[in-house]
């Protein structure tokens, strides 16, 4: 409806800015307009972004609490709210800055909530934000048929020497590797490089620029290996992965899942590969 303003909020900012360019792309001549709201770059351009009265609003809850307290952003103006990967925001520990922005939209409203899992946490929050929910929920998850999956065993050999091995190869042309800590990450990136393999990461250490940067290069192509940790990775749309590693195991299979399906996008196929101590 025109002159009605909705609020997305999502628990990372590679997923808002994924969002953001996905909502200009169907917008595109409608004179629907979308602003950007995350932590690590310039809150004073969002400030005068907001101040335009875009009818989008995407944003991740720290900077959208930060605008909120400025009162540069009006809560009491969004009849329409959408809370995107809940539980991994829950997981985050956004539940007290979620609570804080509902309170302040308007009793009637229309809420929408999504989330991968419905954990016990998940329902109580749900059941606090809506009024008579009307629940759609799809397909337990479960891998994409076009992914082939497989362990690595290491059997007392040296892990990157294994994965250099694997990384020379022609077939792994665009790898996704995955790891548990963001210092994990970082080291394992500096020696890809220092062996002449063209590698990036994201992770919650580095600035939102760094991170943004990071991903354009590995989806041109301009590297051949994104090295992630769960949480940066939440929901971001590659296309053409060849290869996702989980170089260390996700803590659930829910994670399992959604790291590889990263992989085998489209009718395309792809490859999971898990390193086994």
């Amino acid at each position: 409806h025109p002159g009605q303003k909705v609020l997305i909020v999502t628990p990372t900012r590679e997923l808002a800015v994924q969002i953001m360019e996905e909502g200009k792309a169907f917008s595109f001549g409608t004179r629907q307009f979308f602003t950007i709201c995350i932590g690590g770059v310039d809150i004073g351009r969002q400030v005068r972004e907001l101040r335009r009265n875009p009818q989008f609003v995407v944003g991740t809850p720290g900077r959208l609490k930060d605008l909120s307290e400025r009162r540069e952003l009006k809560l009491y103006e969004y009849r329409t709210i959408v809370l995107d990967e809940v539980d991994r925001m829950l997981d985050m520990g956004f539940v007290n800055e979620m609570r804080d922005l509902v309170a302040q939209l308007p009793r009637e409203r229309h809420s929408l909530f999504f989330s991968a899992t419905m954990s016990e946490k998940a329902r109580i929050i749900a059941r606090e934000f809506l009024h008579e929910p009307i629940t759609v929920e799809v397909e337990k998850q479960r891998a994409s048929e076009n992914i082939d999956q497989d362990i690595v065993k290491l059997n007392g050999r040296n892990k990157v020497e294994v994965l250099h091995a694997m990384l020379i190869r022609p077939e792994f042309e665009k790898v996704l590797l995955f790891g548990r800590t963001k210092h994990g990450m970082e080291k394992l990136t500096r020696e890809l490089e220092n062996r002449g393999f063209r590698a990036t990461s994201i992770h919650g250490n580095k600035s939102q620029s760094q991170r943004q940067r990071a991903l354009q290069a590995f989806k041109n192509n301009q590297v051949q290996i994104l090295l992630a940790t769960d949480v940066a990775a939440r929901g971001l749309d590659i296309d053409s992965v060849s290869h996702v590693i989980n170089w260390e195991l996700p803590e659930t299979y829910d994670d399992y899942i959604h790291r590889i399906g990263r992989t085998g996008r489209a009718d395309k196929s792809g490859c999971a590969l898990t390193f086994i101590d």
